[in-house]
């Protein structure tokens, strides 16, 4: 492999104008934990990808959305697999998020001066339970219905601005054809593009800082 690579790097001089972002120093007591924010960038890179494959068959209509995933699912070759890689891969980027957060909570890789980083971490996480909340609507069965019935109901609970915030979200008073093109084009355009720009500013910022050693 480090023929292939340095084979590339005379090919187009990859590594010598990223020296800064290949060759740094890390702290000596870095162990498996400081991974997780890493698995957690892997699966949403098999999130984009297998969204895009599983763009080019759905289709977010009231008629024909649960048909197009059961096409998908049942007549297109490895389309089941493509699925199955997305609705797993959004599930463990949220879990490893998680389990990022708590190791860097645990070792205080929030204060001063990674603490905008944290607050970018954060909303990464947010976001990413928003693209979770918005895509299961997009099978456009009973259970994908009523759990978007529920959640959407729980936010019009909130005091004075419930009802409209409801109402924003659902595109009306009910779930229907108007909150599923909403949450799809939630789901495939704005998510993805704020969470890639989140991502970006949070390794620019670990790239700028350092990686936090071990207190």
């Amino acid at each position: 492999m480090g023929k292939v690579f340095d084979w590339l790097d005379r090919q187009f001089h990859l590594i010598s104008p990223h020296k800064r972002f290949f060759q740094r120093s890390v702290p000596p007591d870095l162990n498996y934990t400081y991974c997780f924010g890493g698995i957690a960038f892997t699966y949403f890179l098999i999130l984009v990808f297998s969204g895009l494959l599983l763009s080019i068959y759905y289709v977010p209509s009231e008629n024909d959305a649960y048909k197009s995933v059961m096409i998908i699912t049942n007549e297109v070759p490895l389309g089941w697999v493509i699925r199955g890689m997305h609705k797993w891969s959004a599930s463990f980027f949220i879990i490893f998020i998680i389990i990022h957060a708590i190791r860097v909570f645990v070792s205080k890789a929030y204060r001063p001066p990674r603490e905008l980083n944290w607050i970018v971490g954060s909303l990464t996480l947010i976001t990413a339970m928003a693209s979770g909340f918005t895509g299961y609507l997009l099978p456009w069965d009973q259970k994908a219905y009523w759990a978007t019935e529920v959640g959407t109901s729980m936010v019009g609970t909130i005091p004075f601005i419930g009802k409209y915030l409801m109402y924003a979200i659902r595109g009306g008073a009910e779930v229907n054809a108007a909150t599923l093109i909403r949450f799809y084009s939630m789901h495939v355009l704005y998510l993805p593009l704020i969470t890639g720009i989140l991502l970006w500013f949070h390794f620019h910022m670990i790239k700028r800082q350092g990686i936090s050693a071990k207190l």
